[in-house]
């Protein structure tokens, strides 16, 4: 039985715990959250983060922070002997990951990180599906992620970026682009354009990004948005002798509605192409918060590697996650008079 702490016990931090007692391998020993007038569902709590950090008697520390936080207090439980469980982003940088990629070597602990919608049972179906060779090889990708925000957006972390660390890329994109990564592989070349044209902050509330394999030749195009006014989720595969088209995702919301994958295959040679009817899944349930936990629990209890979400996949993100700051051209506040 792992012992367990959480520090960050707002929505997500819930989420966890209630993957933790459903895992049944896990006991939470104690919790710590900013806010104290939270609702704790009767755990202990801790006084501060580092109390828990510091603790002997616990094993595993599950990070549900505000982003500015991921990364000192990864490294600070790393270098507390403890395994790790973050949520993302991993950090602001890649310099930032590979730092912490160096505490992590040096510890020997497990560290895994919640780029949960790899876990989505549509997902893995397509990875599935992918890997079989039954479509050929991608030709091209299209991923669309929006929402909206509530009325008191100017007041969150999330809109300052020296809290949050940018803003609708790190808070969304960064999971669908991730996607990207984990079915087709890595990219190497980034274009992107990064704008601000509506809130006029200083974090983006649009990215568009395109990127390309100069090995295989595939192609993606990003749109991650806060400016769509609700909530979307849309995920397309293109391959040779078929497509994949997730759209939706099953949250605990409902706000991004049904998680619908169509898949059809091409019956002909090419380049003709007719369709066979599109077969249509539909998820009904959310397994993702659970599968998580119960793979981090197995590389920690079999002293196996990660094999989703570890700190390469998320040094992969973040290089790129770079490469569209640093590419795209944030638009002038200044000039824009709405």
């Amino acid at each position: 039985m792992l012992n367990i702490g959480i520090i960050g016990f707002g929505k997500m931090g819930k989420i966890r715990a209630e993957a933790i007692q459903a895992n049944g391998r896990g006991k939470i020993k104690s919790v710590f959250d900013g806010d104290a007038s939270q609702d704790f569902q009767g755990f202990k709590t801790a006084a501060s983060a580092e109390d828990i950090i510091a603790d002997p008697g616990i094993d595993a520390v599950i990070l549900c922070t505000p982003n500015w936080l991921n990364k000192p207090l990864t490294i600070a439980a790393l270098n507390k002997g403890k395994h790790v469980f973050c949520e993302k982003p991993p950090a602001f940088t890649a310099a930032d990951v590979m730092e912490i990629m160096e505490v992590e070597k040096a510890s020997g602990k497990k560290l895994m990180y919640g780029f949960n919608h790899r876990h989505h049972s549509s997902i893995k179906h397509m990875k599935t599906l992918i890997d079989s060779g039954d479509f050929g090889n991608i030709l091209w990708i299209r991923g669309r992620y929006g929402k909206s925000v509530d009325k008191n957006f100017f007041e969150n972390w999330r809109a300052k970026k020296e809290l949050a660390g940018g803003g609708i890329l790190l808070d969304q994109g960064i999971h669908m682009l991730d996607l990207f990564l984990y079915l087709s592989g890595d990219f190497h070349e980034v274009q992107a354009m990064v704008s601000n044209l509506y809130w006029k902050l200083d974090i983006e509330d649009n990215v568009f990004a395109i990127f390309r394999n100069n090995q295989n030749g595939i192609v993606a195009q990003l749109h991650s948005t806060m400016t769509q006014w609700r909530h979307l989720f849309s995920l397309e595969i293109f391959l040779e002798r078929g497509y994949l088209v997730l759209n939706g995702l099953k949250t605990s919301s409902g706000t991004y509605g049904e998680e619908v994958l169509s898949i059809a295959k091409n019956r002909t040679t090419s380049p003709a192409a007719t369709w066979e009817d599109e077969e249509r899944i539909t998820f009904h349930t959310d397994p993702s918060w659970r599968s998580e936990i119960d793979d981090f629990f197995n590389a920690i209890q079999n002293n196996t590697d990660i094999k989703v979400g570890n700190s390469d996949d998320a040094l992969k993100v973040m290089k790129i996650i770079d490469k569209i700051y640093a590419n795209g051209k944030t638009d002038n506040k200044e000039e824009h008079n709405g």
